[in-house]
Formats: structure tokens, C-alpha cells, sequence
């Protein structure tokens, strides 16, 4: 322990050191067949991990790539030297305590790039810098408590791993405090009491006012000491799941919060868990929830087992949903997102206006209980929460249990019309048509030149979508990047915008808000994750930018509000009906009848192969359900005035095309093929998942699909506006 902390400190250090020195492991060379209980022919050490769920390690990257770079991480099998089963109260000496040695395999790093390229020797390696390790032999062990918070507080803390002070390895303890984030929060500064030691990189950073694991130890400073530790929240951005699937991050939360479940209910032995602990941890001064106005730790972790079995959200944006409908305001929007039931605890404490913690948890705990889940959950679980929720409630005030029943009453009305509505029977207008988009917020991506430089200034954004209209949550911005360096910039901010939308049913869409000279931005070729380009994962289209002085997107009025597409005889107006009220009305028509069919195309900006531009009557005269096609460059004319006149002419629906590199190819196959899928598609509202299909068979080697590279599908929904404000460009 380090001189001059304080008595709770010191006791928090006392309490929680053995449950943490129990959970942390030694890394290194696998065991090469010495992988029984008592084995000690492992080498040495590369570093320090510990166990977050049962088979589970979680420690960085850059330890388990010792040995060379040429060494593929994923897949890779390390050894891990633990402590069998849980000591009373000595540590990890104590009676009952086992030192084991087991085999591990690489399951995945983080971030997925650190598999294509990684740093020279002595370098930092890119944050965040994880690894989870997944034990192959069914072992007895302890695993530590991990924080839900999605920002930590900057409190004293305590830091494990493996050191070798008097000559053999072995599990200490070190305390310090935090003092600060870096890397946008996916890191977290150790300040300089004590000294980090090399084997100690992947042990976990402990919270010693809270009892939790907020970090894991990554770079120590040359100079003194001090360092750099891993947020645990970043184990939200573990590679997103197939869809149907449950992911990787919440399969492991769910074994983390069943297993302390598990261990507060049992009473096989009289051991310390980390609930009990929790119990006993030193009181915060001047917390103003204290007493009732949290939950008791026994109350946290039955809360949690009882979430954990439930089936998973249908999104990250579910749980963001019922987490405003609690505090009343929209929750942090800061990366990650929230992807589990649980990550939705960590949003609401300290919750605003001097609502109790306890109150709130409640709350969102009875609209989980009533949510739309992934799947039907095991018969009783949702009522078993709720059951929960009420008794908890008895010790609490009686108008809360009055307005949690009430609660309870109208979520489970809504989900029995919700329920209705998805099977064709209900109120709300018609269920989703085969192979539309996802009705949910999609992804927005905004991109401006910057001034008269080959510099781009961008945004990423989650667009609410027809629920909310025009509401608008920045995930993340930056100015003045080349357009090579687009892709690479974009690429965290895109991953993380995608974990907020994607549902376990469907990818987001992903809407790509451009000038027309910038339609030819090859945004679909882009990997962000998994490999595979944006454009194979998910429907991409494009749409001209909202920004001051921009003309109302289809089908919106100046207020925001959608207007009704009505039929062939919409009016042109009243008497105080303005121009831009009769374009607007004329646009709406349009998108009704292009998304129903039947559709025709029109090469817009060619003629037999030759350039033409078309004229405002010639377009103006074309039927509504046309869909006008550019097969020429965007940035060039006569296809740049003509991307103009067909959004001024009302077209919500359109087909760019970036033009082969050579430019004696015939752009005759593009125009047959389009013609066919427009024909065989029917109705314009398939489209963008039309266009995704063709792009997998392109990409899957199919050359009947070939003639559809570069192309591009101009959306503009009348249902999705968008904001009508430039973010301001950065200095000259």
C-alpha cells in the first residue's frame, strides 16, 4: 500500500484484494502438454489478464502478441496460470486455494486492424488494445466484478498484475489514482504514486470506492512511474454478431452477471463474495443517494442476474429508448453504446432533477420487464422481474409502487399492440413490406469540401428516423481530411454509429449525405469491420445535404412535419400556398408513387452513349414513377447539373454511377442490367436491399452481377429529414 491514503481507502484495499488477486492470471507460452493443476513449465511471463465471466480472460493485445509480430493474434494459443477456486479471506495462498496452469486460445483482439498492421517493437499499440482469451478445460475459478458505468470516476484505485520482485511470479497489488482519460475515453491515466511493473499489462484497474474493475493495466511512463490503463467499456466494441446472432460482448455479460448471481444466492460454503464485500466497502462521503436511495448490492446483483436472463435487446437504440423515457432527458451520447440490459444501469446513476437511483433503476427494470425482446424469453422470466421490481418497491415509498403497477399496466398493453401491429392486425398502419429498409434510425454520414482545398470536413451521426423525425445524435466529427485518409478516419466513428442502429434482424442503413460532385465517394468499397465492404453488410445510398440556404427535402415542410403523399390530385396550393410548398407537395407525390411501382427507367445525363443535359420540362413531363439514371462521372458535366435538376424537378429516387478507368468501356451493360433488376424489383421501396444483394454477388465473384460496380442509389425519404445546419469548418 502506498503512505498516505485514507483509512476507507486502506480498507477498501484490504477487502477487495483477495477477490482480486483470485481472478488475475499469468501469461504466457503455452503449456506444451504440461496443462494439469500444478504444472510449472510455462516460461516466462508475458504479461497479466484475469477472468471477467467463467472461461473467460481479458487482458490486452500486446500481450498476447509477444513472441514476434509475424505471429497471427487471433486463434493463437497462450497459457494461463490461475488460482483455483475461491480463498476465504489469505489471498491466493490461503487453504483452498489451487495454482493451476491451463491452455487459452485467442478468440479476438481489439481493434481488428492490430491484425494487419501492429507497431514496431517498445511502440504503444492502438487503442483500445484488448484481447479476450477463452479457456479450453473446464476449470474452477473466480472472476471479478466489471463496472457498468460508461465514464469512471476519478477516485483512488488499485491496480493487480504479475510481478517478480523476490524472483518468482506472483499477483500483487499497487494503488494510485485516476487522473484523467485520453484517446476520446478509451483510456484511462494512472497517476504516478507507485510504479507499474512490465508483467503487470493486462491486469485489472479496481475502483476502490465501488468494489468494480474500470481498467486494465496497459503502459507504464519511461520516466517514474505511472501509465496508461484500457477502459473496460471498450469491450463494447467487440466485432458485432451475424445477424440473428447474439455477439460476443453480451454472451460474456450475461456469464459475468449469472455467475455473481449464482454466487450471492448459494449457500454451499460461507466464502466472501464480491456482493458481500460491496456490503462491507467503506460509505462515500457526502453520496447523496446513500441509504434508500440506491440499491443495496444484494438488490444490484439480483438485478443484474435477473436481466442477464432475459433475452438480449433488439438494439443498442432499445436500450438507449427506455433510458430517456427514465431520466427524462437523452442519455449520454459519448461512444460506446449501451448493447445489454445491464449497460442501461450504468446510464442512470447519479440520474438528474434529484430522482433516487434506486427510483430510477426501478423504473427502467419494469420497462424491461415489458420490452420487445430478440426472442420470446424463457416462460416467467419477464414476470419474475417483475415480481422482483414490486417487493423491492416495499421498502421504497408508497406513491413509487403505485406508479411503477401503473407502469407496468401500460407496458404491457403497448407490447400487446405492438405485437398485434408486427402480425398484420393491428392499428398503426401496415407492417413493413418484404425486402423494405429496417424501419428504425439509421446512420448518417455527412461530408463538405472544405473551402477551394481538396480538404473534407465530416460528421457521423445517428438519424432517428421516422419516429422522430429529424432528430439527430452526433456520434462523431473531424475536419480536414484528404479523401484518401477518409476511409481510415471514418472508420471507428462508422463502427460505433452501426453498434448504436444495427438490430439483431437487420443492418442499418447507412445514409451518406454528400454534394453531387461527391456521389462518386466509393463510400460502399470502405471496411470498417469484419473484412467485408460497407456496401455487402448493409444498404448504402446517398442523399443530397440539408445546410443552410438548402431547399426542404420531399415531402417536409419548413416545420419539420411529413406532409401526406396524397393521391394523383394534390393540390398545387391556396391562395397563400408559396412555391416551395407546391415543389414540396410535388415531390411527395412523386415518392409515393415510385416506392409503390411500377418502375421505368430514364438515362438522364445519356443518350446512346453520348452526353446530354436534360432540360426542367423534359423532366418535369416524365411519369412519376420513373427513376431518372447517371451513368457519368458526379463531379463532371453535363451529370453534375443534371444530379441538380433532377432533385429540383422533385425525383426522390435516382442512380448514379461511378464510370469505369477506362473510358472506352460502353456503359450499355450497366444500363441493360439496370433495366432488368428495376423491372424484376417492381417497386422502388426495395431498392437500397436490392442494390446491397447485387453488391455481396459482385463481391462473391458473380459476373451476371458485375455490371452494377460503382453503382449508386440516390434516396431522399421524406420520412428521414435532414438537419438543416453545417457544422462550422475548422480554422483556415
Amino acid at each position: 500500500m502506498t503512505d498516505g491514503r485514507t483509512t476507507g481507502t486502506a480498507r477498501a484495499f484490504e477487502l477487495l484484494e483477495p477477490l482480486v488477486q483470485a481472478a488475475t492470471v499469468r501469461v504466457h507460452a503455452p503449456p506444451g502438454g504440461y496443462d494439469t493443476p500444478g504444472s510449472h513449465r510455462t516460461g516466462p511471463t508475458w504479461g497479466s489478464g484475469f477472468f471477467i465471466a467463467p472461461g473467460w480472460v481479458l487482458t490486452c493485445a500486446h500481450v498476447v502478441g509477444e513472441g514476434g509480430a509475424a505471429v497471427r493474434l487471433t486463434g493463437r494459443e497462450v497459457g494461463i496460470t490461475f488460482h483455483s477456486g475461491r480463498p476465504r479471506y489469505g489471498g491466493p495462498g490461503a487453504p483452498g486455494a489451487v495454482t493451476g496452469t491451463v491452455t487459452g486460445r485467442v478468440e479476438c483482439v481489439l481493434p481488428e486492424r492490430l491484425e494487419e498492421r501492429r507497431p514496431g517493437r517498445h511502440a504503444l499499440w492502438d487503442l483500445p488494445d484488448l484481447a479476450l482469451i477463452r479457456v479450453l478445460a473446464p476449470v474452477s475459478h473466480a472472476c471479478v466484478w466489471l463496472t457498468d458505468r460508461s465514464r469512471p470516476r476519478f477516485d483512488e484505485v488499485a491496480y493487480f498484475g504479475c510481478t517478480e520482485d523476490l524472483g518468482t511470479p506472483e499477483i500483487t497489488g499497487r494503488t494510485t489514482r485516476l487522473r484523467g482519460t485520453a484517446g476520446n475515453g478509451a483510456a484511462i491515466r494512472l497517476a504516478d504514486d507507485d510504479e507499474i511493473d512490465p508483467g503487470m499489462s493486462g491486469g485489472p484497474v479496481v475502483d476502490l470506492a465501488r468494489g468494480e474493475v474500470v481498467g486494465v493495466v496497459k503502459a507504464r511512463r519511461h520516466t517514474g512511474g505511472g501509465g496508461l490503463a484500457v477502459s473496460v467499456v471498450q469491450l463494447r466494441t467487440l466485432p458485432m454478431p451475424a445477424r440473428g446472432q447474439v455477439g460476443l460482448y453480451r454472451r460474456i455479460m450475461q456469464a459475468h452477471d449469472l455467475h455473481h448471481y449464482d454466487q450471492h444466492l448459494s449457500d454451499l460454503d460461507n466464502r466472501r463474495t464480491w456482493t458481500d464485500v460491496h456490503g462491507e466497502l467503506p460509505p462515500q462521503e457526502r453520496d447523496p443517494y446513500g441509504g434508500r436511495g440506491r440499491l443495496t448490492p444484494g438488490e444490484r446483483t439480483t438485478l443484474c442476474g435477473l436481466l442477464a436472463e432475459l433475452p438480449p435487446p433488439s438494439s443498442s437504440e432499445a436500450v438507449r429508448a427506455l433510458v430517456e423515457a427514465v431520466r427524462g432527458e437523452e442519455p449520454d451520447p459519448q461512444p460506446p453504446a449501451p448493447l445489454s440490459w445491464r449497460d442501461g444501469l450504468g446510464l442512470l446513476h447519479d440520474p438528474p432533477g434529484g430522482t433516487g437511483e434506486a427510483a430510477a433503476m426501478l423504473r427502467y427494470a419494469t420497462d424491461v420487464s415489458v420490452a420487445e425482446y430478440r426472442e420470446p424469453p424463457t416462460p416467467g422470466a419477464d414476470e419474475e422481474l417483475w415480481d422482483w421490481v414490486r417487493a423491492t418497491a416495499e421498502r421504497l415509498w408508497r406513491p413509487l409502487r403505485r406508479e411503477l403497477g401503473e407502469r407496468h399496466e401500460r407496458g404491457l398493453a403497448e407490447r400487446e399492440r405492438r405485437r398485434r401491429a408486427s402480425a398484420g392486425r393491428a392499428a398503426g398502419g401496415p407492417a413493413r413490406r418484404a425486402g423494405g429498409l429496417p424501419p428504425g434510425a439509421s446512420v448518417l454520414l455527412e461530408v463538405w469540401a472544405h473551402g477551394w482545398e481538396h480538404l473534407y470536413d465530416w460528421r457521423v451521426s445517428v438519424l432517428a428516423g421516422p419516429a422522430h423525425p429529424g432528430r439527430l445524435t452526433p456520434v462523431d466529427s473531424g475536419v480536414r481530411a484528404t479523401v484518401a485518409a477518409l476511409p481510415e478516419r471514418l472508420r471507428a466513428p462508422l463502427a460505433e454509429a452501426f453498434r448504436r442502429c444495427d438490430t439483431h434482424v437487420a443492418a442499418a442503413l447507412l445514409e451518406v449525405a454528400v454534394a453531387p460532385e461527391l456521389f462518386g465517394l466509393a463510400v460502399e468499397d470502405w471496411v470498417v469491420a469484419g473484412g467485408v465492404p460497407l456496401g455487402v453488410q448493409r444498404p448504402v445510398v446517398l442523399r443530397h445535404p440539408g445546410g443552410r440556404g438548402a431547399a426542404p427535402g420531399p415531402g417536409i415542410d419548413q416545420g419539420g412535419q411529413g406532409i401526406d403523399p396524397g393521391g394523383p390530385d394534390i393540390p398545387a396550393g391556396g391562395p397563400q400556398a408559396h412555391p416551395a410548398d407546391h415543389e414540396a407537395g410535388r415531390a411527395a407525390a412523386r415518392w409515393a408513387r415510385v416506392q409503390a411501382g411500377p418502375l421505368q427507367d430514364e438515362r438522364a445525363d445519356c443518350a446512346g452513349g453520348r452526353p446530354r443535359a436534360p432540360s426542367a420540362e423534359w423532366l418535369s413531363g416524365l411519369p412519376d414513377t420513373t427513376v431518372p439514371v447517371h451513368c457519368r462521372a458526379a463531379d463532371q458535366e453535363p451529370t453534375l447539373g443534371s444530379l441538380h435538376a433532377v432533385r429540383d424537378a422533385g425525383y426522390g429516387v435516382a442512380v448514379t454511377r461511378r464510370p469505369p478507368p477506362d473510358p472506352g468501356v460502353s456503359c450499355a451493360p450497366f444500363h441493360r442490367g439496370l433495366r432488368e433488376e428495376l423491372a424484376d424489383a417492381g417497386r422502388a421501396e426495395v431498392l437500397p436491399v436490392r442494390l446491397q444483394t447485387l453488391r455481396g454477388r459482385a463481391y462473391g465473384a458473380d459476373p451476371d452481377a458485375y455490371w452494377a460496380a460503382g453503382a449508386g442509389l440516390v434516396w431522399e425519404d421524406p420520412a428521414r429529414p435532414l438537419p438543416d445546419v453545417e457544422p462550422l469548418h475548422g480554422d483556415l
